[in-house]
């Protein structure tokens, strides 16, 4: 683990997707930005993971539902020791196991996502084998809000609230943007944190980039209830020429993107 501020990690970790991005051709370059405030929370002080054993029985569980932000979750987990940063070089090449989506066959994936719908439902299930295996351990799952649209996330929202896995948290990159558009105009979201309330489950809204808000949220005690934090967040945050621009969906930054992006974010 690093000596640095949270929020120099934050913008160091900001730094090696972009170049991850520009190295391998590979998109969805903003999407990984808006989410990186919430993976330093999680796996600088709320998961509790032995970086030397990440598959350790007691460990929290974090499922990235989102999996085309695939490389934040790669870079989150180099600085947290679980892969080496070298390994951060073969991202999007032929045989590497840092694919364009997560693959379990890397240290720290609990479980190949990005077919999009399908990270709560599985964390469901690992609330659940927790309970009825008298296990400690947390989960947690970070979805986008384009997500939202799927229906399989609305009946494992109603399962979750039916046997009361207050052992779940989810968390909502709510950046306003999925691939095509708007998320408001493809489908109406909102209002989204009362849609959630209404099928049972304890309700957070807050800024996504706020440490503070997002360690206060993440902590929280139990009540009972399944928790869904709605963070509000900025696509392609951190990067003045990126951010709520959803033309870096599918983007790939040149080099000299890449440098104006390095100098923005003070990592030269």
């Amino acid at each position: 683990m690093t000596s640095l501020k949270l929020s120099d990690v934050a913008a160091k970790l900001r730094a090696d997707i972009v170049q991850m991005s520009h190295q391998a051709k590979a998109a969805h370059l903003a999407s990984a930005l808006s989410c990186v405030d919430i993976l330093t929370i999680l796996y600088s002080q709320v998961l509790s993971i032995d970086p030397n054993n990440p598959k350790h029985p007691d460990r929290d569980r974090f499922i990235l539902s989102k999996g085309h932000a695939a490389a934040a979750l790669y870079a989150t987990l180099a600085w947290k020791g679980i892969i080496s940063p070298d390994q951060l070089l073969t991202y999007g090449q032929q045989h590497s196991l840092l694919e364009e989506h997560p693959s379990p066959k890397l240290p720290g994936v609990e479980a190949a996502t990005g077919s999009l719908g399908h990270g709560l439902p599985i964390a469901n299930g690992m609330t659940l084998a927790a309970r009825i295996q008298n296990q400690s351990y947390r989960v947690f799952v970070l979805m986008s809000d384009g997500e939202c649209n799927e229906g399989s996330v609305w009946e494992a929202a109603m399962f979750a609230a039916r046997h009361k896995l207050d052992g779940l948290t989810a968390i909502v990159d709510f950046n306003k943007w999925q691939a095509t558009g708007r998320s408001q105009e493809v489908l109406q979201l909102d209002p989204l944190s009362d849609k959630w309330r209404s099928f049972g489950w304890s309700v957070t809204e807050l800024d996504g980039h706020d440490h503070d808000q997002l360690l206060t949220a993440l902590t929280r005690s139990p009540n009972g209830l399944p928790h869904v934090i709605i963070a509000h967040t900025v696509k392609g945050k951190g990067i003045s020429f990126m951010e709520d621009d959803n033309n870096w969906h599918y983007r790939v930054p040149t080099q000299q993107e890449v440098l104006n992006a390095h100098v923005e974010l003070g990592v030269v």
